[in-house]
This record gives structure tokens, C-alpha cells and sequence, in this order.
């Protein structure tokens, strides 16, 4: 029985692929640039009530300024876990406690740390760069079987690797546009 190529048998890695690529999106915005942006508290939890919690479901979560995270719990008691989980994180950050909201200023990165969160980046794009040439040569070695038990042309055989390929080419390029846009983001003063 010969085995068929269809759209579908692209969109299935191609779905994969763009998960990757949004998985890198979320590691990005999980990195702090300069400025205040909610989603670096995305990654914190917290023991509420026994419960691993994260933070956005146990407070409101505002940026009154360009530099400043205001956290606002809805149960009080939380105030100390969410002040703990902050400190415990990766932000680098001392949070502000006044007994009723938390705040979290954002200091003007040095040229340093810049760079080594420009590190960061380029080690969290070379991940899912290989991410992505691994669901190519997955794909490519299944096909390849087929092949080999003549249940696949040459020339399908040929055609699919060529798609594959054009298919990786375009996901490694958003890669490196989501690079290229956070480390400019971290670059900016």
C-alpha cells in the first residue's frame, strides 16, 4: 500500500513547530527587560492554602508606571507567600511591602546584565532553533521508512524532504525575528 502525502501530514509539524516558536515567545516575555512588564510574574507560584498557586490567580496585577509592578492579593493573608515566592524567584528584585499591596520597581538594568540577558535570549533561541530542525528530521526519518518499504516514490520521497525543509526554514527565521526583537528590547536604554 503506498503511503499518501497530504496537507494534513505537513500542518501535523507544522503545528509543532509553531508551539515551539510560541513557547520561545513565552521564555521572552518571562525575561525582564527595563521596564515593568506583568508577564515576568507568569513563571511565580505560590503555596496558597497548600496549594502550588500562581501568582496571577491570587492577586491583581497592575503597572501604574514604566518601572513599577503593583500586586494587589484578594485574600491579605497571602501578602507574606507572595512576598516570599518574589524573593525565591530569578527576578532580582526586592518587593516593596506596605502590609496591603506589594510593589515591584523595576531599576534601570546596567550595561552587564543587559548583556547577559541578551545570553539568555540567544540560548533560548538556539533551543528551539534545534526544536525545530528535530520535528523536521523526526518527520523526515518516518517518511524515510515508508520509503524504504517502497511504500513511498522517490520522487514523493524527494518532495516531502524539500517541504519539510522550506517548512523549517520559515520557523527557524521567526526564531531568530523574536531574537533579534527581544534583544533589541534589552538593548534599548
Amino acid at each position: 500500500m503506498m503511503q499518501e502525502i497530504t496537507k494534513e501530514t505537513y500542518d501535523h509539524y507544522e503545528d509543532k513547530m509553531k508551539k515551539t516558536v510560541s513557547n520561545l515567545a513565552d521564555n521572552f516575555n518571562a525575561i525582564r527587560a527595563g521596564r515593568a512588564n506583568p508577564h515576568v510574574l507568569d513563571r511565580i507560584y505560590i503555596d496558597y492554602y497548600g496549594t502550588k498557586t500562581q501568582l496571577n490567580a491570587v492577586a491583581n496585577i497592575q503597572v501604574p508606571e514604566p518601572r513599577m509592578i503593583v500586586l494587589t492579593p484578594w485574600d491579605p493573608s497571602a501578602l507574606k507567600s507572595i512576598e516570599k515566592a518574589i524573593l525565591a524567584s530569578d527576578l532580582g528584585i526586592n518587593p516593596g511591602n506596605d502590609g496591603k499591596i506589594i510593589r515591584l520597581s523595576f531599576p534601570i538594568l546596567s550595561e552587564e546584565r543587559r548583556r547577559d540577558l541578551v545570553k539568555s535570549v540567544h540560548a533560548y533561541a538556539e533551543e528551539s532553533k534545534i526544536a525545530v530542525r528535530n520535528i523536521r528530521r523526526d518527520a523526515i526519518e518516518k517518511y524515510r521508512a515508508f520509503h524504504k518499504k517502497k511504500e513511498l516514490t522517490d520522487d514523493d520521497m524527494t518532495d516531502f524532504e524539500e517541504k519539510m525543509q522550506k517548512i523549517t526554514d520559515v520557523y527557524i527565521h521567526e526564531v531568530e525575528k523574536h531574537a533579534a526583537a527581544k534583544e533589541k528590547d534589552l538593548l534599548e536604554i
